[in-house]
């Protein structure tokens, strides 16, 4: 956190911030956006108090805010891109208040910031990391092993992951792509071909694609560094009609859009609820039963920040998931086709584009792709 000594006010970082959450450490938020970009998405975080005062009700004075602002709790000012959350914040600080921050990048950094964590170790030396969107509950995965890394859910920053990968010395040999993604753009295809990767896909969720492609499937290991460090594929639909979920090492189970730890996959977002939904049912209730109850479930997103664990975590054992998730508990079947299938959240912020730039038939700018991907991620059926 860096201070401007001639004011006394206070810049955060997107990965400052990140590290109180994780930490669920205590901050208080004013969010100066307007009232219905606060109401679609806003920071949260378990120690967290946030307000929204829009900004336009500061620009005269901003006595609104300092009646609400505790004295004894580091405060944070924040709008979408930066600079409105700058000004509040010095009027703030200029009226007498200390320990105040704007958030640096506003919204916009905050969602496209990532944050790696390690999940944990493979048996021959290897890694697994998770990288924690947290700004928009999106959650991509490095595993790597003798040197080589394979990069999972890529998301569009691919160069956090160069960055990371040339920071621990291996070299990114695939990206795969659990299913083609609704709510956020992938980076898979982009990042494999800037470094000579392989890129995966599952061919049922692939028949529009324009771009070559290898088919994710039963029956074929993706091998990363040493042999015994394979990633399987388990076909299972239900989100999407290719969505396939991976086994690493015998141990860690990715289950892209599927089986979140508090939720289930949403089976609508290509227009296909009612087809689908059986799908969804066959592979939670039947297709991971046969698997151990001892695999670590690693999802692609979370909807809840209180899913986030130990130093930002989010993971669980598969047995303990069919205890507590809502939606491994649902043994009539028409009350899960009914859940399934009414009343779920807002589909994604234009996810309709998003399917169509994943596939490769538009091509929007930097700003358009960051404009389609603001707002929080909307893949679970229990997100509420």
């Amino acid at each position: 956190m860096t201070m401007n000594t001639t004011t006394g006010l206070n810049k955060m970082s997107p990965n400052e911030l990140a590290q109180i959450v994780f930490q669920k450490e205590e901050l208080f938020i004013i969010d100066v956006r307007n009232e219905s970009d606060f109401n679609d998405w806003r920071i949260e975080g378990d120690k967290i108090e946030i307000i929204n005062i829009p900004y336009f009700d500061l620009i005269d004075g901003v006595d609104p805010a300092l009646d609400k602002i505790p004295n004894n709790k580091k405060v944070l000012v924040v709008c979408a891109k930066e600079g409105s959350s700058q000004f509040v914040a010095e009027k703030i600080v200029e009226a007498g208040r200390t320990n105040v921050f704007y958030l640096e990048g506003g919204m916009k950094a905050w969602s496209e910031h990532l944050e790696p964590v390690k999940i944990g170790d493979l048996k021959d030396g290897g890694s697994i990391y998770q990288f924690v969107r947290i700004g928009k509950g999106c959650l991509s995965y490095m595993v790597v092993s003798n040197g080589e890394a394979a990069i999972v859910d890529t998301l569009r920053m691919t160069d956090v992951y160069e960055q990371f990968a040339k920071d621990i010395n291996v070299s990114i040999k695939h990206t795969i792509d659990t299913h083609l993604h609704a709510d956020h753009i992938s980076g898979g295809n982009k990042l494999a071909e800037k470094v000579g990767a392989t890129y995966w896909l599952p061919p049922k969720d692939a028949t529009e694609v324009t771009f070559t492609y290898e088919k994710l499937e039963e029956g074929k290991n993706i091998t990363v560094g040493n042999t015994t460090i394979t990633i399987q594929p388990i076909y299972s639909p239900g989100h999407t009609i290719g969505s396939t979920s991976l086994i690493v090492d015998d141990k860690y189970f990715l289950t892209g859009d599927i089986l979140f730890i508090e939720s289930i996959g949403r089976p609508d977002l290509a227009g296909k609820a009612e087809d689908w939904v059986g799908d969804l049912r066959n592979t939670l209730y039947n297709r991971y039963k046969e698997l151990s109850n001892d695999l670590i479930v690693l999802p692609a997103h979370f909807g809840k920040i209180t899913e986030l664990g130990e130093g930002g975590k989010v993971s669980a054992r598969m047995g303990d998931l069919y205890q507590k998730n809502p939606g491994l508990n649902i043994p009539d079947e028409v009350e899960f086709r009914k859940t399934v299938t009414e009343n779920l959240p807002p589909q994604p912020n234009a996810y309709q584009e998003i399917r169509q730039t994943n596939m490769g038939k538009i091509t929007p700018n930097e700003e358009e792709q960051r404009e389609m991907e603001i707002g929080p991620n909307r893949c679970a059926v229990h997100d509420k």
